[in-house]
Formats: C-alpha cells, structure tokens, sequence
C-alpha cells in the first residue's frame, strides 16, 4: 500500500494517513491518538481494535436507514472540519466509521 495523505487532526490531538492499494477503489485509514497511553476506549468497554471506516454518499439517508434495521448508533453525526462523522456497531461490536466528505 502506498500512503495518499496524512494529516492532523488538531481537534482530538491525533494524526490520520491514508493508504491504498493500486487498482483497489478503497482506501485504509490509520489514526493515531497522540496521547493515547493503552489502545482502549473507555466508554466502548475497553475495546482492543479501535475502528474501520467507510466513505458516504448521503450520511443522514444511511442513519436513517441503517435506525430503521435496528444498528446501533454510537455517536450520531456530527462536523469534524469539513466532513460529517457518524459511529455505528456491527453486530459483533465493532465500532464502524461512516464519513461523508463535503
């Protein structure tokens, strides 16, 4: 994979980078929490893998529908600089990014 972009997010003193691979339509986001001393989120149980993170067209049509399959909503949407943000879990948990670039 090569890295496409990386930059800070100055808001949750962190960094993301962007990966892909040639050919592939996808992309992997890494984020790293600057002052993170344990890889755990206290308010989601302590968890040990934090996240993956998927790019939408439409945020609140996907909220919307994903409310009325019953998902559960972790965060619900809201601005981080020029993107809007939402966490859901999948069924075993896992916390899953939704991001719709502006």
């Amino acid at each position: 994979m090569r890295l496409i972009n990386r930059r800070p997010i100055p808001a949750n003193n962190a960094e993301i980078a962007f990966l892909e691979s040639d050919g592939v339509p996808f992309r992997l986001e890494l984020t790293w929490y600057k002052n993170q001393k344990k890889f755990e989120q206290a308010e989601y149980e302590n968890r040990v893998f934090d996240h993956l993170a998927f790019t939408v067209q439409d945020m609140d049509k996907v909220i919307d529908e994903l409310k009325a399959d019953k998902v559960t909503v972790t965060d619900e949407p809201y601005m981080l600089g020029t993107s809007k943000i939402a966490f859901i879990e999948d069924p075993d948990g896992t916390l899953i990014e939704l991001i719709e670039k502006k």
